[in-house]
């Protein structure tokens, strides 16, 4: 009997997964360039941190609603086809926004307006590109790619506060400028994967980007579906409600931090160099992910993580001068890519493929439902309460994360890479 041994998928060798990488990657600068560049802008006008806290808990209630929209829209038509329309829309906001700051125009109006418009766009677009992945790489490489694409984010944020911050320091016309050209690339390598993928046969197929839901079934029930489904897995519904009181956590106190010091006179240039020096110590994270994650269990990675957010945020409350809040936030993220790729990667291989949009979507806006208030509590915290007592508010709600993970049964029992395809399968077993 002849035994035939798989080769391991060699990630860096899938044209469609580079492909994908450039655009999702082209799409995220623009997104990280305006992330930091719209709450000092915000600030910068009307030189209210409360203010500028309503510009930016808009955005996110927007990009949480509309994300849900965002789900349905991935799992009932090819998900390149709308990565490649929600570049092109990006395309005409960034230049929108670009005109608006080159005629003088920016005020609390124009920029909560902007604010609200490219967040929607994401909302509705980004899940499908988010999806996109899983019938670009198989499920054997998810870790590796959920690793890369960690190390991505961490060089984004590692390139996006210098390079936000020499922008702004010309002008915030420029930062659309960059915006525009960011999603440019984004449709161009969008438009390169759908002909690729037509050029491959699988076009029309299921194993292009998405599986096309019933036409009988309405959205909201759809959507009930996936939320059913989540909360039916306590391998993954009971996780979102931790990752949600995290978010809210930590970053509400970062964004103190970055509204405190623009309030203390530091130049945008240094801000964003804090963004740098924090983006260095997770991509160093990144680049030990992919060892790690196939190491050491997942529930492990998750428990170590959030405590060590938690630690920093109380720690952070009490150090002011920018090298030391650099210092300290380094070592509340030094696990953060690990502990992402694992959830994520294991999150991919769990939901089935004609569902994953949705509950793409369903989890983000219960992992991140409570994002909104992290702009109101740092600009109404610095106004009412100051900054040491504000971020000490925001450090409880990391140790009350802390804490439900550790009595989280299903999240410490998560297993290495190796075993999540095995591990996922007992839950659906599991189900009546």
């Amino acid at each position: 009997m002849t035994t035939t041994v798989t080769a391991p998928h060699r990630l860096w060798r899938n044209a469609r997964y580079l492909t994908w990488l450039v655009s999702d990657t082209s799409k995220g600068l623009a997104a990280t360039l305006f992330a930091f560049a719209i709450p000092l802008l915000a600030l910068i006008v009307t030189n209210d941190p409360a203010q500028a806290g309503v510009i930016g808990g808009a955005g996110m209630i927007a990009r949480l609603a509309l994300t849900l929209v965002g789900g349905v829209l991935a799992d009932r038509h090819r998900r390149i086809l709308l990565m490649l329309i929600g570049s092109l829309t990006g395309i005409l906001l960034a230049a929108a926004f670009t005109l608006l700051a080159l005629a003088d125009a920016l005020t609390f109006g124009t920029l909560l307006a902007a604010n609200i418009l490219l967040a929607a766009r994401g909302g509705l677009f980004d899940v499908a590109g988010e999806s996109a992945i899983k019938e670009i790489v198989p499920d054997e490489a998810m870790g590796r790619a959920q690793a890369a694409n960690q190390g991505r984010d961490a060089a984004l944020q590692l390139a996006g506060g210098p390079l936000g911050g020499l922008l702004l320091g010309v002008g915030g016309w420029l930062v659309g400028v960059v915006m525009t050209l960011c999603h440019a690339v984004a449709a161009v390598t969008a438009w390169m994967l759908r002909r690729e993928a037509r050029r491959a046969g699988i076009a029309d197929t299921g194993a292009d980007a998405a599986v096309v839901a019933p036409a009988r079934t309405s959205a909201w029930a759809e959507l009930r579906e996936a939320f059913a489904w989540l909360f039916s897995r306590p391998d993954l519904g009971g996780v979102l409600v931790i990752i949600t009181i995290v978010n809210l956590g930590f970053n509400a106190a970062i964004t103190t931090v970055m509204y405190a010091l623009q309030q203390a006179g530091y130049s945008e240039l240094l801000i964003g160099s804090l963004g740098a020096g924090v983006g260095a110590v997770m991509l160093a994270g990144a680049v030990v992910a992919p060892l790690l994650v196939p190491r050491i269990r997942t529930g492990v990675l998750a428990i170590a993580g959030l405590a060590g957010g938690a630690v920093g945020t109380v720690v952070l409350a009490t150090v002011t001068e920018p090298w030391a809040i650099v210092i300290v936030l380094g070592a509340s993220v030094v696990l953060l890519p690990a502990l992402n790729a694992g959830m994520m990667g294991y999150f991919m291989v769990a939901t089935p493929t004609e569902l994953l949009g949705r509950a793409n979507s369903a989890a983000g806006v219960l992992g991140m439902g409570a994002m909104p208030l992290a702009p109101l509590i740092a600009g109404f915290g610095l106004t009412w309460i100051g900054r040491e007592w504000t971020i000490l508010v925001c450090a409880a709600l990391c140790i009350v994360a802390v804490a439900l993970a550790l009595g989280n049964r299903a999240l410490r029992a998560l297993p290495v890479e190796s075993r999540w395809a095995e591990h996922a399968k007992q839950y659906e077993l599991d189900r009546p």
